[in-house]
């Protein structure tokens, strides 16, 4: 079943920091969803026929002037509705329930006592359950007709349904993973209340997907700007899957790689996919623009303006190539996320997100049609699809590392000496992790080089003027909040030894151990 194909199930935001992830775990449960505002009104909704709709907590209080509301007339369409925290009390309040701040709140893990069979959202669930609460009101009174299905020492009416008008509620938060019965409460309003089938997937996506390319692109010529990292990598594939020799990657190495990655990409990633890459060396011109620079936006300018010189340069050769062949390039390749869709605005799936936002700011007129074939998907779902594809898991698990690459992991100007004593330590830390088996714990670890600081240090009997290396595992799910990984202590001896043996100029190892916010992931 595919993403157009099947009725979605909508996220109404509330302006809750969890929206997105109450739409991963409805994908989780193989059914397709899509966040969509609060201010959606009810003929919007009927428009878009949906099999569901799950309301997000928020911030505000239900009875304060000005706070989100819903358009009372999508309580009337007949779709299956479930509200969490903020939109389990808009239900209630909007039926005729009563909403107050009671002075007993509730925040975090918090233990709740499932009444009679738990109705459909709470069947099968142990009677003491621990939950997650994040709320200061309380719904006090169900709307008539409702039946409470649950209560907390605070909170007598913390789950609510009618199964006959379809419409459930809950004050905890089902998502997070802290919520014991959380995904299983999910499951039941999608499943059972709602009756949606668990036949989304990814090999699902990839059919759609394919049929969607061909139909946009016909015989038309492709290009991909290819980095190496995932969302790109996956794109290219679903692309070549769709229209084969149509499609063109260009890789820009700008020298401020990995070490490996230009082998992976241009041996591993073409043997896996059959895609014909266009290598653009262009390490001395990075270099040469970077001398002297040691501001870190400022760097990021340049290296984002280089890069698309460089890349409008290749584009234009292919171009030029293709027109003597007869052919046309019309289209390029953008590896856009839903994150990125939802965060620019586009949470109605209307948006139409500029070519400049997600390709290290190509410019408005950039004469080529966008192919986005990832921009209803999560991050998660995008490896997924990946590893259908075939693609090697280097690449797909590949962990996020940001565009300029290692030029702003170098606090201090780049230089070629800098960039090969970096790119040996973190070859190092990459390594020891993944021989610890800790590289799906971390949401990713940069390796930053102090560049402009020197310690002290003994090595060899003698005294050494070295550089300090920063480790910086951090784990997160969106990256909008992280926190430091602890890394077993044995692992981090055997990197710090490694790192002050191994490499040349370094006689430090310290551990960045804090969290975001209030510091960045990046240092730079």
């Amino acid at each position: 079943m595919s993403a157009t194909d099947q009725r979605p199930v909508l996220v109404v935001d509330f302006g809750a920091q969890y929206a997105q992830l109450i739409a991963r775990r409805v994908r989780e449960a193989n059914v397709y969803s899509e966040i969509v505002p609060h201010t959606i009104t009810a003929a919007e909704v009927a428009a878009r026929n949906p099999a569901g709709i799950v309301l997000s907590g928020g911030p505000s209080s239900v009875y304060e002037p000005g706070s989100p509301s819903l358009d009372p007339g999508i309580l009337q369409l007949g779709v299956p509705v479930m509200g969490i925290c903020y939109g389990f009390q808009v239900m209630a309040q909007q039926l005729g329930g009563e909403v107050a701040k009671t002075g007993r709140r509730e925040y975090g893990a918090t233990t709740l006592s499932v009444h009679g069979d738990g109705g459909a959202l709470l069947a099968g669930q142990p009677e003491t359950q621990t939950t997650w609460m994040s709320h200061g009101d309380s719904v006090v009174k169900a709307p008539e007709g409702f039946t409470v299905l649950a209560s907390t020492d605070d909170t007598p009416v913390a789950a609510f349904e009618s199964d006959e008008r379809r419409l459930y509620g809950v004050q905890w938060h089902p998502e997070v993973k802290h919520s014991e019965f959380g995904q299983r409460v999910l499951e039941n309003f999608l499943h059972h209340a709602a009756g949606i089938a668990p036949d989304w997937n990814s090999g699902s996506v990839i059919a759609e997907q394919v049929e969607r390319i061909r139909a946009q692109v016909g015989d038309a010529r492709v290009i991909c700007g290819l980095s190496g990292g995932v969302d790109s990598a996956v794109a290219a594939a679903l692309v070549h899957a769709a229209v084969g020799d149509q499609l063109v990657c260009v890789f820009v190495d700008h020298g401020l790689l990995r070490a490996d990655e230009r082998r992976q990409v241009e041996e591993d990633y073409v043997a896996a996919t059959g895609i014909r890459l266009v290598t653009v060396d262009a390490r001395a011109q990075f270099l040469d623009a970077l001398t002297g620079v040691t501001d870190p936006e400022t760097k990021r300018k340049i290296i984002g303006r280089e890069f698309i010189r460089t890349f409008e340069n290749a584009a234009e050769a292919l171009v030029l190539e293709a027109q003597g062949a007869g052919e046309a390039v019309k289209y390029l390749v953008q590896g856009t996320l839903y994150p990125d869709v939802v965060e620019s605005g586009g949470g109605t799936g209307t948006a139409n997100i500029k070519s400049h936002h997600n390709v290290g700011g190509l410019p408005d007129d950039l004469e080529f049609e966008l192919v986005e074939p990832l921009r209803t998907l999560f991050k998660d779902e995008v490896r997924a699809i990946g590893r259908e594809l075939g693609l090697p898991e280097p690449i797909v698990a590949r962990q996020p590392f940001p565009g300029p690459g290692l030029g702003i992991r170098i606090i201090g100007e780049v230089t070629q000496e800098r960039l090969d004593l970096l790119r040996e330590a973190d070859a190092i830390v990459r390594a020891e992790l993944t021989a610890a088996g800790l590289d799906t714990q971390i949401w990713q670890c940069p390796v930053v080089l102090l560049a402009d600081v020197r310690s002290v240090g003994v090595q060899g009997d003698g005294r050494t003027y070295g550089h300090p290396i920063v480790l910086r595992p951090v784990s997160s799910e969106d990256a909008m909040t992280a926190d430091w990984t602890r890394l077993p202590y044995d692992v981090l001896a055997r990197i710090s030894n490694r790192i002050t043996n191994e490499v040349d100029g370094v006689n430090r190892v310290v551990l960045d151990v804090t969290s975001k916010p209030p510091g960045t992931i990046e240092w730079e």
